[in-house]
């Protein structure tokens, strides 16, 4: 578990994160949104003990990280996949990292695996695509077979076939009980792969909740009905006080109410439906919609230009 009380950080009169709470559970993919200068990074590296916080405390199974004898052993994490010195093999780089934590040479072999580059392991790192070094990366994180796992943008330079993988790997790590938080910009990977959310702005928290529950949040309610008597039923949903837009011929959106309201008018009216389905935003919609006022830059129009996206930055 990843526990975060009043954790705060400033660079002089920059304040990055600003009194921030809250907890990643166990069994679960957690992933950690926010706009770009939000103070994600700078959290991750706090949880890491690789910066100090101004105030506050982050906690790792009860203890700071500074404290773990063998940090491998508890926490892993991908922050930066390219660190590795490029003339090192990936082999060769993880067994310098299983003897600093006292872990078995075998262990170094079975990552390898898992991650799927066995065939490469003893190639240089330099030569490594950015989805190889990716996949080094994670396998650096597997290796003291770990309780918590932090992966920053761990799809980053994957192929479809690549992302498909770690969705589901990050998946079954919760599954077996690991504390899994994520850091990504790709939110339709996110609502594919989160089962929960801690979202961040200018350094403070903005939300703590089930993917779920952030997307109901942002959502208002609304329902879609398609039916050949369109015309009609929107004159009965008037008489009822529920406005009807037109979404196409036969299509009407109806906002405020649910789809037990609709279906009862249209049954009570005799109208025929084709559809009838509650109208919900997707996770990218949501996140626009409560973090707007969290972004670093707006351009002219007044729309966010540095926050998250449906594609990779």
């Amino acid at each position: 578990m990843i526990e975060a009380v009043g954790l705060t950080k400033r660079y002089g009169s920059t304040v990055a994160v600003n009194d921030l709470s809250f907890s990643v559970k166990p069994g679960r993919v957690t992933g950690f949104l926010g706009p770009n200068g939000a103070g994600k990074s700078t959290t991750m590296r706090m949880i890491l003990g690789l910066d100090r916080p101004s105030a506050g405390k982050v906690l790792v199974d009860g203890k700071p990280y500074q404290e773990l004898k063998y940090p491998l052993r508890h926490v892993g994490a991908l922050v930066e996949a390219r660190w590795v010195h490029p003339n090192r093999s990936a082999h060769a780089h993880l067994r310098w990292l299983a003897r600093s934590n006292d872990l078995p040479r075998k262990r170094v072999d079975e990552v390898l695996g898992m991650v799927g580059l066995d065939k490469v392991a003893g190639r240089k790192a330099g030569g490594f695509s950015l989805g190889m070094s990716q996949r080094l990366g994670i396998a650096a994180a597997l290796l003291g077979d770990p309780q918590v796992l932090l992966f920053d943008e761990p799809v980053n330079g994957l192929d479809p076939e690549g992302i498909h993988w770690i969705r589901q790997f990050m998946q079954r790590l919760a599954a077996e009980g690991r504390t899994v938080l994520v850091s990504s910009h790709l939110l339709s990977e996110m609502s594919l792969t989160a089962e929960d959310l801690v979202v961040v702005g200018r350094g403070e928290l903005i939300a703590e909740c089930s993917t779920e529950e952030f997307v109901n949040r942002a959502s208002d309610s609304s329902v879609r009905v398609r039916s050949p008597q369109a015309e009609q039923l929107a004159g009965l949903l008037a008489e009822r006080g529920l406005a009807a837009r037109t979404a196409d011929a036969q299509s009407l959106l109806v906002d405020g109410a649910d789809t037990e309201q609709v279906g009862e008018i249209a049954a009570a009216g005799g109208i025929v439906l084709h559809e009838l389905a509650a109208e919900r935003s997707s996770l990218e919609e949501a996140f626009m919609r409560l973090t707007g006022d969290s972004v670093e830059y707006q351009t002219d129009f007044g729309q966010p230009t540095d926050t998250l996206t449906t594609a990779g930055k």
